[in-house]
């Protein structure tokens, strides 16, 4: 698999976070900061009170009461503004991350979404998203704000005294070195738990789509044990992520208890030498736990911060990977023909599908292509939809070599009505529409072509398709994917088996209406072999192990008395 170089375009999704959202992100860090000017002022009331009470003086004291009230509502207002604006932040951050990542995948070909497993993206998606909005975002203001907090700890210490201040300095460069020791291994334990992740999630989606295999099978066993074998291993790396993070919280929170107690006993040595007030050292002490917070905090948020790189450079590694070039424009026309010269291909090395073939299909005609199970009939049509680059031999549209085409542009050439169908859990207008605005006269049209008509009179075109189209039978689902190819409308039409879900009068009217369509270039893969039909076609390629071995019109194929002949004897008896 292509691996990224280091100019990894990771960069555009850490501008995503930002983009529009530079205001709510600015007033959150704002508001963060003001929180840390409370906390020099709470020392500065702890030393006062202190300092009130071995003096006997009540006037100061009420004094400093009425600051302390008069303080509250607004350290209320602030915090409950802070909440809202960083949820404000994050939202929209998370949105456009997602939406990015979304487009970048869209942008993929057939061919190069082909070869990769969907469950990276799932997992990439929503666990990975879910880190990325905690470690990487929330932290990234609360990081700023512990910052703060202990840089103005520090300067109130310089202002209080500036021996004891040192001994907090020095103290403190522990937890730093901790940050920048352990925090590279946090980020690549947080890169495992999203790799085991991935294979959770493909395992997950496994055992649920095979549920009816494995129920008819009676391996529910055997299918309990794949989970379990999936789920210990990934809460096995979560389990190896905590404690390797508790290991690096122990180690903050021994330095800042270190640095606590440090302070207590200096400023009480200080005190008893009369160089200090009482009030003062517990301005020091109460400083120093505001400090030790953020000692504690800021390696871990740190080395989260790392991580969460880790998670985002990951995805954007995987949206490049296999992304191929753009290609040349061609316009939605076909002119002249589609041409194969010397075509083979396989999925495996040395296991060739399609061997040496020469086919030239010229614009506005009708072809069948028939021949058994495995001939290489889907294959060849998949290979004129993009979906495969690694042929041997060329194909080109009117002259243009399908290899250098932009596969928005050929999607705008060809149609594909395959044998699976897939619809999202929604209408069926919706389903057919594919949520785009078209005139009713022609979703009308294209459902009465595809057959569809009698299924919307009785359920309705707003009816639910259900999860993958549950919620209707195979062939309305099938009819379903026919009028969505028809409303398309594309000059090349290519249907693979596509009415095989059909019962034989449907499959039969809605084929003879696709014939009877003008204009049109279709290419049929079909196993019905009907004399009706197969006489409206201009030609019939015949495949066998791979090759074209006959290609006619159904009367100069017949009279061959060939494979063709045989093919047609048998299906009618």
């Amino acid at each position: 698999m292509k691996r990224l170089s280091k100019q990894c375009p990771e960069q555009e999704y850490l501008h995503a976070f930002y983009r529009g959202n530079h205001l709510n992100f600015g007033i959150a860090l704002a508001l963060q900061l003001a929180i840390a000017l409370f906390n020099p002022f709470i020392s500065w009331i702890l030393g006062a009170v202190t300092d009130c009470m071995t003096t006997g003086n009540i006037k100061e004291l009420m004094n400093i009461l009425w600051i302390v009230l008069a303080m509250l509502p607004l350290f209320a207002a602030v915090a409950y503004l802070t909440g809202r604006v960083k949820a404000k932040f994050i939202r929209k951050a998370s949105v456009q991350y997602k939406e990015l990542a979304f487009s970048r995948l869209s942008q993929k070909s057939i061919s190069a979404f082909s070869r990769e497993n969907t469950s990276r993206y799932l997992s990439a998606l929503t666990n990975d998203v879910n880190a990325v909005e905690q470690e990487y975002l929330d932290n990234r203001i609360q990081l700023v704000q512990q910052c703060a907090t202990f840089v103005l700890a520090l300067a109130m210490m310089l202002y209080y005294h500036v021996g004891m201040t040192l001994v907090v300095i020095v103290v403190a460069l522990i937890p730093i070195l901790i940050s920048v020791v352990m925090g590279k291994r946090y980020a690549v334990l947080e890169k495992s738990v999203s790799d085991e992740n991935e294979k959770f999630t493909a395992q997950v989606r496994d055992l649920l789509s095979g549920f009816g295999v494995i129920k008819s099978f009676k391996a529910e066993r055997q299918s309990a044990a794949l989970f379990q074998s999936a789920n210990n291993g990934v809460e096995s790396r979560k389990m190896e992520k905590r404690l390797y993070g508790a290991l690096l919280n122990t180690a903050s929170l021994c330095a800042g208890l270190v640095l606590q107690l440090g302070i207590f006993i200096f400023g009480a040595f200080l005190a008893v030498r009369g160089e200090i007030t009482v009030g003062t050292v517990m301005v020091f002490v109460n400083l120093s736990g505001i400090a030790m917070y953020p000692i504690q905090v800021v390696p871990t948020y740190w080395a989260g911060q790392k991580a969460a790189r880790a998670l985002i450079h990951k995805l954007a590694e995987l949206n490049a990977e296999n992304a191929g070039h753009t290609g040349d424009q061609i316009a939605p026309v076909l002119k002249e023909s589609i041409d194969m010269e010397h075509v083979s291909f396989g999925y495996e090395e040395g296991k060739p599908v399609l061997k040496d073939v020469n086919l030239r299909m010229e614009a506005g005609k009708k072809y069948a292509l028939v021949g058994a199970s495995g001939s290489g009939k889907s294959t060849l049509l998949n290979l004129l939809m993009g979906a495969y680059d690694g042929y041997q031999g060329s194909i080109t549209i009117d002259g243009k070599q399908l290899r250098t085409v932009d596969s928005d542009s050929l999607y705008d050439l060809i149609s594909l009505i395959g044998q699976n169908v897939f619809l999202f859990d929604n209408t069926i207008r919706e389903n057919i529409t594919m949520f785009r605005h078209f005139p009713d006269e022609a979703v009308n049209s294209a459902v009465n072509r595809s057959g569809l008509a009698a299924v919307i009179a009785a359920k309705g075109e707003n009816y639910r398709c259900g999860e993958n189209g549950n919620g209707l039978s195979g062939g309305e689902r099938q009819r379903v994917s026919i009028a969505r190819s028809l409303l398309r409308n594309t000059p090349v039409l290519m249907l693979d088996e596509a009415t095989a879900a059909l019962d034989n009068q449907t499959a039969f009217e809605v084929t003879d209406a696709i014939l009877k369509l003008d204009g049109l270039t279709r290419i049929v893969v079909t196993h019905r072999l009907e004399e009706a039909l197969l006489r409206q076609y201009d030609e019939i390629i015949v495949l066998r192990d791979g090759r074209i071995i006959e290609q006619g019109t159904f009367e100069n194929l017949m009279e061959e008395t060939g494979y063709f002949h045989s093919l047609f004897t048998v299906s009618n008896p």
